[in-house]
């Protein structure tokens, strides 16, 4: 079954453009048929930006949205961090190709968008890593991201994830705190928990 994290969608190409605003910050995003999303930002990826904002305090650097869909994560924070780069990669070539899209829509500077399965297409090290994991994809490909992370990070590096109790927050805490040896809830709302581990 055709789902968000597809490689190559073979649903029929839907398009249409949404605006959305975050921390007074308003975007607008072509979205489309076979992404995450895509008749509006869903309540877990809003938490975690909001949740960033509050929370990173480095305005310079570069930070990975992994898993980015067609955008919205790494675009709101590329728009609050003026002085951050921002590079976002997602299995979807769909999604890619609308990210891309989207920057360009936005006039984003120092942001790109690439396609990578995972972190097979990641060669560099980052400030912060943020996602919000492909949970139809399974446990293994989550924690693939979580893994990947890790590697990925420089160090004092920030890692941050948005996962509801009911698809694995538990789990996925434990986890982080195996990989990173910390792991802490920073914030929750509606069943939705925002984890934050530090190389």
């Amino acid at each position: 079954m055709e789902h968000y994290y597809s490689k190559n969608p073979i649903s029929d190409l839907t398009e249409n453009i949404i605006d959305w605003t975050i921390n007074g910050i308003k975007l607008n995003f072509y979205t489309g048929s076979g992404v995450f999303s895509k008749n509006g930002i869903d309540f877990g990826s809003q938490l975690l930006i909001e949740a960033v904002f509050a929370d990173y305090d480095v305005n310079t650097g570069t930070i990975l949205d992994m898993g980015c869909g067609y955008g919205p994560i790494g675009l709101f924070l590329a728009a609050g961090l003026k002085e951050t780069h921002i590079e976002m990669a997602d299995v979807n070539e769909r999604g890619i190709e609308f990210a891309i899209k989207n920057i360009d829509l936005n006039k984003t500077k120092k942001a790109k968008a690439f396609v990578s399965d995972s972190f097979s297409a990641i060669t560099r090290m980052y400030d912060a890593i943020v996602t919000n994991p492909p949970i139809r994809a399974g446990k293994k490909t989550v924690f693939s991201f979580y893994e990947g992370a890790y590697e990925h990070l420089k160090d004092k590096g920030a890692f941050y994830c948005v996962i509801q109790k009911k698809q694995g927050a538990d789990s996925s805490q434990k986890k982080l705190k195996e990989l990173f040896g910390n792991c802490e809830l920073i914030n929750r709302k509606s069943g939705y928990r925002i984890l934050k581990s530090i190389k």
